[in-house]
C-alpha cells in the first residue's frame, strides 16, 4: 500500500553530441493531469525535435509512454523504466530533445533518455508515502514527559502541539504500529490520556526511523 512519489516539479538537463536533453518531472494524480503537464512542456518547446514522455499513476493503475518520433523503444520505454526501477508513482516525466545534428544511434538514445529522466528524478524531492492514522492526544502537563518519550520509538510525526489548559498533540502513527502505540500510550498515562483517531491517510514518512 505504501508508495514513493515526489513533492514538487523539478528539471535537469545535459548535452550529448550537441543534442540538448531537458528532463522535466512533476507529481500528477491522474492521467488527465499527466496529459496536461505533457502539453504544457510541449507548448514551452514547440521548436524541439522531440518531447518524449512517460507517466505512472495509481488511479486506475495507468502507465503510458511515447517515443514522439524517436525510433521505437529508444525513448519512452527507457524513461518509463527509470520510473519503475525507482519505484515512483503518481509522476510524469517529459524529456525534451533539441537535435544537434549528430545521430546517437539506438543505444545512444536509450542512454541519453534514461540519463535525462534519472537527472530529473534526482532533482526532485522523493516522498515516502505511507498509510497512517492521525491521532489527537490530550493529557495533563504531568503526562507530557512520558508521552513525548515514547513518540520517537514508534516513528511518529508530530504535526502540531498546543500547550493550553492541557497538552494537546496531533501525531501521525503508521497503521501497522497503531495498536501497539495506543496500548503503550494508555499504559504510560494510566489511561489518563484522551486519544481521538481522526482517520487513516497517506503521509510522507521520509527520513523517519523507528
Amino acid at each position: 500500500m505504501n508508495y514513493l512519489t515526489i513533492s514538487a516539479p523539478a528539471e535537469a538537463s545535459f548535452v550529448e553530441k550537441k543534442s540538448e536533453f531537458i528532463g522535466y518531472i512533476a507529481p500528477v494524480k491522474s492521467g488527465d493531469e499527466a496529459v496536461e503537464f505533457i502539453n504544457k512542456i510541449k507548448s514551452m518547446h514547440r521548436k524541439a525535435r522531440h518531447n518524449v514522455y512517460a507517466y505512472i499513476v495509481r488511479q486506475d493503475n495507468i502507465s503510458r509512454y511515447s517515443d514522439d518520433g524517436e525510433p521505437q523503444g529508444t525513448a519512452g520505454v527507457p524513461v518509463l523504466d527509470v520510473l519503475r526501477k525507482r519505484g515512483l508513482t503518481d509522476v510524469c516525466v517529459v524529456v525534451t530533445r533539441y537535435f544537434g545534428g549528430i545521430l546517437l544511434g539506438g543505444g545512444g538514445l536509450v542512454r541519453a533518455y534514461s540519463h535525462a529522466a534519472a537527472l530529473a528524478c534526482d532533482a526532485a524531492q522523493t516522498m515516502d508515502m505511507r498509510l497512517c492514522h492521525r491521532l489527537r492526544i490530550s493529557a495533563d502537563y504531568g503526562m507530557y514527559g512520558k508521552i513525548s518519550y515514547i513518540l520517537p520509538s514508534f516513528g511518529t510525526i508530530t504535526e502540531s502541539s498546543d500547550f493550553g489548559s492541557e497538552v494537546e498533540l496531533t501525531v501521525l502513527v503508521l497503521s501497522e504500529k497503531l495498536a501497539a502505540f495506543t496500548k503503550e500510550l494508555t499504559e504510560v498515562t494510566n489511561g489518563a490520556a484522551e486519544i481521538e483517531d481522526t482517520g487513516e491517510l497517506y503521509a510522507d514518512f521520509s527520513g523517519v526511523t523507528a
